[in-house]
């Protein structure tokens, strides 16, 4: 079948090694650009984009008009000018900015696309092609893996920029391609594949392999995303299935879509109030026109005369309308588009050299990668952030530990002040010396050979599932993090882990070699939260150590440890650990008999060979053997933070801007972080977790959650606070969305999440897909209305940052792309704060007092023409020279209106952080909105009047020096310019509240520009040269030596400025007034110590099928496994891959198919706070 039809794929056919046959269905190749445009499509898209502007529609009919010379009374040269000069600034801004995000993806890998093997770059990787990739290295299309350097075609990938999940993850390849290991072999390879369209799922494929005239079914698990990382492996092979735009990570990043701020949106509607306004003076001028042709104006026809195509008053009036329409026009003048690009480019200036957002580690500074939203920084309502890299370092640290109720830290505290010395770990030449601790007394403990304190480190050191590796030094490849960093902390107290079969363990015991024979791994999953392993020591006795949540171990184990279990749980829940949100596990031993061991493990082996219920009879067997477990203790693992996020956080949630966490990762490690950086607290004392089967299970939990709310209405209310919002933020709820899938963001649910979503405190969605993250960011957008930011790290948050009003990148662990695709980025998670409440705040402030002034003196210069059309006979005749009318708004008072939108500040950027609060207005839109602008146009409408009528009064009664009358309409039109300019001038000055040199330079420039300009202009000099195109010839000269005139202008002045001066003194008053009683207070953001009576989730990211993945062998290198078994080792059932990969991984989100299964109904208990349900497809 072909696979396309009208471009729309219904299946895919590849074939290895045949590019010839791939190229006739047109697949996609690997060539993938950030970039909006090309050399073929910018000029169009950008016009479109451009005119989408009404004002630049508007002045392009303008153009048109006027290269009419029967209603034109301006040159058409003062249109077009402007207008080409604001589209191609605008052009070349959009083309830089667009060229700044643009990237094409040229990798270098190794790739066999010819008979040789030999390096490609990524772009040039093609459907069909069969790649090499080696350890480290990212995936870079979807590929089906084929063979690797590991046993059975196993390797293993890391899916942080797909899922946000470190822990590894392992793919396997099919049986009859994982010998495929030569060159040779590959070249001759001519498998087909057939299989799904591209599409945006990550946890499923569907395809199948025919080879050799067999078919081989293939799935998720066979295949690496482009995304991954190969860990652990040093080389494998795959056959690119899916390439560039069409593979599952680009499938989920959304497409680039045109941002514009809420700003440039109110000003389109504002053009057209303004258009409509406009039409209104011309119809009632047009109108005026008409009848004072008909009264009036037939009185002149003698030496007036109509010209030939008029043929009567109405038409007159006509023409009158159009010509008034073009006089008019800059009520809304073309500059204020360009003077608003200056600005936003300034603005962007300012935060890339913003040296308080560089990030010296990194020699990384925040960069501002579009110059077309920065007011709207200052006007977030919603953040939707990742975890993974943005809010942590992906660095896990062995923090705290309880050991037969005694607790050591391994951080500076108060007990232990920064200038207590680090521990010294000489008498462990094997130790990590990245490793830090403080305290002393474990170290002593460990020397003096305290067996608890030993057999505590020998349990972190003998149960996990880690791989050593002998390099330069000794390193550990650890399936999860948290594996990773406590293997190290027992590293560096003398119990080294340094070797593995399928049969033993090997230890370096405070300087002694002990090997351990490993009988068994009691694997994790997330139904047991706890892993086991039962090892026979050099001594011949048999010990089980298990670690995992301690709600977990504390309920299997023996009476006998009831009094230490009193004193840990003390330690985990209220003084220690989970007061700073650590990832806590309990640690407990027990010595079995060796009789009873026998018969266990005959079960065990039968429990593992049958068909039926297998799983649960070997749970069952855990179960039993696990029980009368004495404690040891417990450890505490931190998750690091990005330094000051928990301040970031509560600085924004001061400043009324809600945080969402949307994460791949599971609920546990969700609630971690939330603890952590105080997004969570215990005052918080309903916690919603939203999940279930199906969609009406989903719309129980939704039912419940407003049936607790109402519930406490009645207590709340009779305090006097029975407001409804206000009682949900006393509240302060918190919402889980966990395992977001469809039934949530089902159309009929929709406004109900969301409504019970913006009731809370806090939101975190756990295990969503990327496209989710975009589906959740959409939902807020279209129903709330708000201005919304997007903030990540990895090519998962891309879809979000793209869907979101502002997008932000972080430049950390997981490579550029969310740095290529948002139009923000800097190093560090607490930079946000400062873009936000500093630069955002700046830039919204001084947007808005630009626009008002903007327009109230562009009303105030322009409706002069009106008020003057009455004493002209509605002649369409101009007030001011035409020169002044082109300079006025680009040469005369373009300046200083610049310096106040660049440089104006009403506080510095210490107490904007210092009061979040300042913050608020912009939220609200209170400094720019359509009531603003009605006063500001209001403002400059009085003023014009003003402006022309007491000059007209005056001119009307005074006299000059020499007793002659002031009856020329030159004269008349210099006063009032000049009138204008003054004024205008020192309402900028009374606006700025931050004066700097450049204010004044540009103030007092401008109004000496202005002079110079009018005494050259109208000099008798210029006139000899060009006498048609200068004819007010000696007018300043004569006008400005009048001292009656300079009279005229001062009372213009002060009369047009002292009432904005009274209403600001009276507005200013009536707030001191109100805030004698409650002023501003600084709000403290340091991190507040928690104290909770809730224990923190348990620190483990594993993945269920490791242990028999380690106790089979088949992982490791076969010199390493060499050794003969054991003979009293019985091994597990030898299918145990196919085992494993039929599970579902319900760690991981590239598997988003949880079914219900007893581990979902466990959890749903472990908190009688909590309401669960869960939700699948």
């Amino acid at each position: 079948m072909t696979v396309c039809s009208f471009f729309v794929e219904k299946e895919r056919r590849v074939k290895a090694n045949a590019r010839d046959y791939n190229d006739k269905f047109s697949y996609a190749d690997n060539r993938i650009k950030t970039s909006k445009y090309n050399i073929f499509t910018f000029l169009p898209i950008n016009l479109f984009e451009q005119f989408q502007r009404v004002a630049n529609a508007y002045f392009l009919v303008l153009l048109i008009l006027q290269v009419i010379p029967e209603i034109s009374s301006l040159s058409w040269f003062t249109t077009i000018v402007p207008l080409v000069l604001v589209l191609v600034i605008t052009a070349v801004k959009d083309a830089t900015d667009d060229y700044v995000s643009q990237v094409v993806y040229i990798l270098q890998l190794v790739c066999f696309l010819f008979p040789s093997l030999q390096n490609e770059k990524w772009m040039n990787v093609r459907v069909g092609d069969i790649i090499k990739l080696e350890n480290n290295q990212f995936v870079a299309a979807d590929i089906l893996l084929l063979c690797s350097s590991e046993p059975y075609g196993l390797c293993y990938i890391e899916t942080a920029e797909l899922d946000g999940e470190t822990n590894l993850k392992v793919r396997q390849a099919l049986t009859v391609t994982s010998d495929l290991g030569s060159i040779s072999k590959l070249m001759d390879f001519d498998g087909e594949v057939i299989c799904e369209p591209p599409n945006n799922k990550l946890d499923k494929f569907t395809g199948t392999l025919y080879w050799r005239d067999n078919k081989y079914p293939l799935d998720n698990e066979k295949m690496l995303l482009r995304g991954c990382v190969l860990r652990n492996t040093e080389w494998c092979f795959g056959i690119v299935i899916f390439a560039g735009l069409q593979t599952k990570l680009m499938q989920n990043c959304g497409r680039t879509k045109f941002k514009r701020t809420s700003i440039d949106k109110l000003m389109n509607t504002l053009v057209l109030w303004i258009f409509a306004f406009l039409i209104c003076m011309g119809v009632i001028l047009a109108i005026g026109n008409t009848i004072w042709e008909n009264w009036i104006g037939r009185n002149f026809e003698v030496f007036l005369p109509w010209d030939e195509f008029q043929s009567s008053a109405v038409f007159s009036g006509f023409l009158t309308f159009w010509s008034y329409i073009i006089i008019l026009n800059t009520v809304v003048p073309i500059s204020l588009y360009v003077s608003v690009e200056v600005l936003r480019l300034g603005h962007s200036f300012f935060i890339n050299w913003d040296r308080k957002m560089y990030y010296s580690q990194m020699d990384t500074a925040a960069e501002a990668r579009t110059t077309t939203l920065n007011e709207e920084l200052g006007q977030v309502e919603f953040i939707f952030s990742d975890k993974t890299g943005t809010l942590t370092q992906n660095i896990m640290v062995f923090s705290k530990c309880s050991i037969n109720g005694q607790t050591y830290v391994t951080f500076l505290t108060s007990t232990f002040p920064q200038k207590t010395a680090c521990v010294d770990f000489s008498f462990n030449p094997l130790c990590d010396r990245r490793f830090k601790f403080y305290d002393c007394s474990l170290v002593e403990a460990i020397k003096l050979e305290d067996p608890a304190v030993q057999e505590f480190f020998r349990l972190l050191a003998l149960c996990h599932t880690v791989m050593p590796e002998e390099k330069r030094h000794l390193v550990y490849q650890a399936q999860s993090p948290d594996e990773g960093a406590l293997v190290t902390a027992a590293r560096n107290f003398g119990f080294v882990f340094r070797a593995r079969t399928p049969e033993t363990v090997t230890l370096c015991e405070m300087g002694r070699a002990v090997t351990y024979q490993l009988l068994a791994i009691l694997d994790f999953n997330n139904v047991r939260k706890r892993m086991s392993v039962i090892v026979r020591n050099p001594q011949g006795q048999i010990k089980l150590y298990s670690k995992g949540a301690d709600t977990i171990i504390f309920e299997r184990l023996d009476p006998s440890s009831d009094d230490l279990m009193c004193t840990t749980s003390e330690h985990l829940s209220v003084r220690e650990f989970a007061g700073e949100g650590l990832r806590t596990l309990a640690l407990a031993y027990k010595d079995l008999d060796e009789d009873y061991f026998e018969v266990w493990m005959k079960k065990l082996l039968f429990a593992s060979t049958v068909i039926e219920n297998r799983e649960d009879q070997l749970a069952d067997l855990y179960e039993e053997i696990e029980q009368g477990m004495k404690l040891l203790g417990a450890t505490a693992i931190e998750d690091k933070l990005q330094e000051g996020v928990p301040e970031t956080i509560a600085c924004l949630s001061l400043a009324d801007i809600k945080i969402w966490v949307l994460t791949g990762d599971k609920l546990e490690t969700a609630m971690n972080i939330g603890y952590s950086c105080n997004m969570l607290r215990d005052d918080m004392n309903e916690v919603f977790v939203i999940s279930g089967h199906t969609l009406l299970e989903v719309q129980h939990v939704h039912d419940a959650g407003w049936k607790c709310y109402t519930v406490m209405l009645p207590s709340v209310a009779s305090t006097g606070g029975w407001c409804y919002r206000k009682v949900v933020i006393c509240l302060t709820g918190v919402l889980h969305v966990s395992a977001l899938q469809a039934h949530a963001l089902e159309p009929q649910l929709e406004p109900i999440l969301l409504d019970l979503a913006c009731l809370c405190k806090t939101v975190i969605c756990c295990r969503v897909t990327p496209m989710q993250k975009a589906q959740v960011v959409e939902l807020v957008k279209r129903h709330k209305k708000a201005v919304t930011l997007a903030i990540g790290d990895g090519a998962n948050d891309v879809s979000m940052i793209k869907t979101a009003h502002i997008g932000v990148g972080i430049s950390g662990q997981e490579g550029m792309q969310a740095v290529l695709a948002s139009d923000y980025s800097f190093a560090q998670f607490r930079y946000l704060q400062r873009l936000l409440l500093v630069h955002g705040r700046w830039s919204y402030f001084r947007m808005c007092n630009f626009l008002g002034y903007f327009f109230y003196k562009n009303f105030a210069f322009t409706l002069v023409h009106f008020w003057y059309g009455f004493f002209c006979g509605f002649s369409a005749q101009t007030v001011y020279d035409q020169w002044f009318i082109t300079l006025f708004n680009i040469v005369y008072t373009s300046l200083p209106v610049l310096a106040m939108g660049l440089f104006d500040q009403d506080v510095n950027d210490q107490n904007s952080l210092r009061y979040p609060s300042l913050y608020k207005p912009g939220q609200q839109n209170l400094l720019f909105n359509k009531r603003q602008f009605f006063l500001c146009t209001l403002q400059g409408m009085a003023t014009s009047f003003l402006l022309f009528f007491i000059p007209y009064g005056a001119f009307s009664l005074m006299v000059k020096e020499d007793g002659s009358h002031f009856s020329d309409q030159q004269a008349f039109a210099v006063t009032i310019a000049t009138s204008l300019v003054i004024v205008v001038s020192v309402q900028i000055g009374l606006d700025t509240h931050y004066w700097t040199a450049v204010n004044h330079f540009f103030i007092w420039g401008s109004l000496t520009v202005y002079f110079a300009i009018l005494f050259a202009m109208q000099s008798d000099g210029i006139f000899g040269i060009f006498p048609s195109n200068f004819p007010y010839i000696g007018t300043a000269r004569n006008c400005l030596s009048e001292k009656s005139v300079w009279l005229v202008i001062l009372l213009t002045t002060v009369v047009c400025v002292v009432p904005g001066l009274v209403v600001s003194f009276l507005r200013v008053r009536h707030l001191q007034q109100s805030r004698r009683k409650q002023g501003p207070q600084e709000q403290n953001l340091r991190r507040v110590r928690r104290t909770s009576s809730r224990r923190s989730a348990y620190a483990f990211s594993h993945q269920q099928g490791y242990g028999e993945l380690i106790t089979s062998g088949k992982n490791m290198r076969m010199s390493t496994v060499s050794s003969a078994r054991s003979p009293g080792r019985t091994p597990h059932s030898s299918n145990w891959i196919e085992n494993m990969l039929k599970r579902k991984n319900e760690v991981s989100c590239v598997s988003f198919e949880s079914k219900g299964s007893p581990e979902e109904q466990q959890e749903s208990n472990t908190d009688s706070k909590t309401t669960t349900l869960r939700l699948t497809d």
